[in-house]
């Protein structure tokens, strides 16, 4: 995908009319049942397969009205990304609590269950986030790097606390270690099926995410 000459925010992501009006209670509701549909079929629809006339008709509208609120389909998944990336922040809300002992450990693996099932419940569209972050697409990374940044920091400042209380080495960079570790979560969340037929259930995902995790942010075993 390309971001082309597009500008930072255009109407659609504001929840606009793609010419700049305020949408009404009927045009909302047409945009809303035009971004589930695109959606819908992106579970079975790769992003460069699904056309205009595929949401039009899944919605019984017209192209014409899909061009009312979204530039094209990369436009309509892109609002439905950061619209997923906002679901992520119950996830980091996990990090406030304390992790200290086996009650750390049960945080960490609550974390871990929660960000496996925010994955399960909008795979098609994180998936195809990513994919396009993946192939160079600023506006796709922006959205995913800003989705996860709290989580993030959040782990950072968990590994930094750690630090200060002599349990993690001073040669470990708090940023670069969370970045690895929820590089590892979300690689974990998107391929945690594909484990199951070497025999790794997704509670086996969980427990052993969840142990490396915090393994590395306390500096304890788990």
């Amino acid at each position: 995908m390309s971001s082309g000459d597009a500008p930072d925010v255009t109407p659609s992501l504001k929840g606009l009319a793609l010419d700049g009006r305020p949408l009404g209670k009927r045009g909302a509701a047409t945009r809303r049942r035009l971004l589930d549909a695109t959606a819908g079929l992106l579970e079975s629809h790769g992003v460069r397969d699904l056309r205009v006339v595929d949401i039009a008709r899944e919605v019984g509208s017209s192209p014409a009205t899909f061009y009312q609120y979204f530039r094209d389909v990369e436009e309509a998944v892109l609002v439905l990304a950061e619209e997923v990336g906002e679901d992520l922040a119950p996830v980091g809300e996990l990090l406030a609590r304390p992790w200290k002992g086996e009650a750390g450990l049960g945080s960490a693996r609550e974390m871990v269950d929660a960000f496996l099932q925010y994955w399960d419940g909008h795979r098609a569209v994180l998936r195809t986030r990513n994919l396009a972050a993946q192939e160079g697409d600023q506006r796709f990374r922006d959205v995913r790097n800003q989705s996860l940044r709290p989580l993030t920091e959040g782990v950072a400042a968990k590994v930094a606390e750690s630090q200060a209380e002599g349990k993690v080495g001073p040669a470990v960079a708090p940023i670069a270690a969370a970045a690895a570790l929820v590089a590892m979560l979300e690689r974990m969340a998107a391929f945690h099926t594909d484990l199951e037929p070497l025999g790794a259930s997704r509670e086996d995902v969980v427990e052993t995410t969840a142990r490396i995790i915090y393994q590395t942010v306390t500096g304890r075993k788990g």
